[in-house]
């Protein structure tokens, strides 16, 4: 896989962790520089584990699904995508409560976990495809809390404006590189 293509997908799986790191923001609004760190160490953390544990798991029923793994990769690809571009359209149910404290060891590992369910599938899909999967987890991590930091910092200035439409970016990402995944398999000399 082209280091391009796999850096646009590692900037897509983090638009999960952008929206979570501006609410943190919000909600934190004097949040210091250690505690954003250990929060966007911990999103890190499991935004690079997750794409690696998928990855062991698809290397398990490859040989068994070869003749179609491009289609499967296209078809996690388009629905962690679709998924994101649906939950942003959603309202939002309430705004964040003023008893939510990321800090607080169950919900900084709960956040960290919900952002990086969309990292397992394509971790799945990395199985299918020629990559290199310690320097793809390793990538995704280090972009992870690179946009933490930011997303935080964002948040305590405009986070507001912004949030649910960085998910359809990041949406929208991963579809467009499940189609050329797609692609590339269906029409090998052309791409």
């Amino acid at each position: 896989m082209e280091l391009l293509t796999l850096f646009f997908i590692a900037i897509g799986l983090n638009f999960d962790s952008f929206a979570v790191s501006i609410s943190t923001g919000l909600v934190v609004k004097h949040i210091k520089f250690r505690q954003a760190t250990k929060i966007a160490l911990v999103l890190a953390f499991f935004q690079a584990l997750m794409p690696v544990i998928g990855w062991f798991i698809g290397s398990q029923v490859k040989d068994y699904i070869s003749n179609y793994d491009h289609w499967i990769a296209f078809g996690l690809l388009s629905i962690i995508g679709v998924k994101m571009i649906i939950e942003s359209l959603k309202k939002e149910k309430e705004e964040e409560k003023k008893d939510f404290n990321p800090f607080k060891p169950i919900v900084l590992i709960g956040m960290a976990i919900a952002t990086s369910i969309d990292a397992l599938i394509v971790g799945v899909s990395f199985a299918f495809i020629n990559v290199n999967i310690l320097f793809s987890a390793g990538l995704i991590g280090v972009l992870t809390y690179i946009v933490a930091m930011l997303g935080m910092l964002f948040g305590k200035k405009a986070g507001k404006w912004f949030g649910k439409k960085m998910e359809i970016i990041g949406g929208s990402i991963l579809i467009i590189i499940g189609i050329k995944i797609l692609l590339e398999h269906l029409m090998p000399n052309t791409l």
